[in-house]
C-alpha cells in the first residue's frame, strides 16, 4: 500500500476508526480521507484532525458514498450503530447492515483495491456446549444472540456477497474491544462504572483484545497480500470477574465480589 495512496475511513471518529487515523498517520500515510457525521465528537482525534481530510455525510446516502468513494484505493469500513437497547435494536439493525451494503456496492463500482471490514466476534454466533470458536465457526440461529450480533452479522454476509461479486476484502472479527476513550459508550462504559464501586459482577466471561493491537493489525492486513478471509482478533480469554477486578485495582477501587 503506497504511502501515498487515498484512503477512506468509515466511522473516522468512533473508537476503532480514531485509533486507527492516528497509526495510519504514525505510518506515514498522506492521503487519508475519513467520514463523519454532522455532531460526530472529535475529541479522539484531535492528535491528527489536521493531518486527515474530512467528509462529512451518512452511509444510508448513496450519492455521497458514491463522491466520497471516488478516486480512492482502500477503504477501511469501521463504523457501525453499537447499541443494546430494545427500542433502537431495528434502527441499528438497518443502518449496520444497509450501510454496509452500501460501502461494499459503491467499492465494487468504483474499483477499490481493497476492503478491510470490522465486524466482530458476535457476527460468529454462539457456540454449542462450551466449544470453542475460529475464524470457521458458522452463525447459529438463537434466542440468545443478541440484536447486535445479529446487526454484524448481516453486515458481514454483505461483505462475503461483494467479495462473491468480485471485491477484494477481508473482514475482522475483533473480541471485546477495551482502551481509552469514549467512556460513556460501548465497552469502555465499565470503566466508570467500576470507578463507583458497585458490589455486583456479572456471570460468565469472554475474549478480551485491546483497541490498539485491533488498529495496528487492521493496518497490516491492508498492506498484506491476505483477502477472501476472516481473522478473529483476541488476546486472552477472562471471567468476567477477573477483567473487573484488574481493571478495579489498576483505577484504586474496590472489585466487586457479588
Amino acid at each position: 500500500m503506497e504511502k501515498d495512496a487515498p484512503i477512506l475511513v468509515t466511522g473516522g471518529t468512533g473508537f476503532v476508526g480514531s485509533y486507527l487515523l492516528r497509526y495510519l498517520v504514525e505510518k506515514g500515510y498522506s492521503n487519508v480521507f475519513a467520514l463523519k457525521r454532522e455532531t460526530s465528537p472529535m475529541d479522539m482525534v484531535a492528535p491528527v484532525q489536521d493531518k486527515i481530510k474530512w467528509l462529512t455525510g451518512d452511509l444510508l446516502d448513496v450519492p455521497f458514498l458514491e463522491e466520497a468513494l471516488e478516486g480512492k484505493s482502500y477503504v477501511f469500513h469501521c463504523a457501525a450503530v453499537v447499541s443494546f437497547k430494545i427500542g433502537e435494536s431495528d434502527e441499528m439493525i438497518r443502518i449496520n447492515e444497509e450501510g454496509t451494503a452500501n460501502i461494499v456496492n459503491v467499492s465494487n463500482f468504483h474499483g477499490i483495491k481493497k476492503l478491510v471490514h470490522v465486524s466482530s466476534i458476535a457476527a460468529l454466533g454462539r457456540p454449542k456446549d462450551g466449544a470453542w470458536i475460529n475464524e470457521k465457526t458458522s452463525w447459529e440461529t438463537s434466542k440468545l444472540n443478541t440484536n447486535y450480533a445479529i446487526s454484524k452479522f448481516l453486515s458481514e454476509l454483505q461483505v462475503w456477497r461483494g467479495i462473491a461479486e468480485g471485491l477484494t476484502a477481508a473482514i475482522v472479527n475483533p473480541s471485546l474491544i477495551l482502551g481509552g476513550g469514549f467512556w460513556d459508550k460501548g465497552t469502555a462504559q465499565m470503566f466508570p462504572t467500576l470507578d463507583k464501586e458497585l458490589p455486583f459482577y456479572t456471570p460468565g466471561g469472554s475474549g478480551v483484545v485491546d483497541v490498539r493491537d485491533v488498529a495496528k493489525f487492521m493496518i497490516l492486513l491492508m498492506e498484506s497480500e491476505e483477502h477472501s478471509k476472516r481473522f478473529l482478533l483476541n488476546s486472552e480469554n477472562v471471567t468476567y470477574l477477573e477483567l473487573f477486578s484488574k481493571i478495579a485495582n489498576q483505577i484504586g477501587k474496590k472489585a466487586p465480589s457479588i
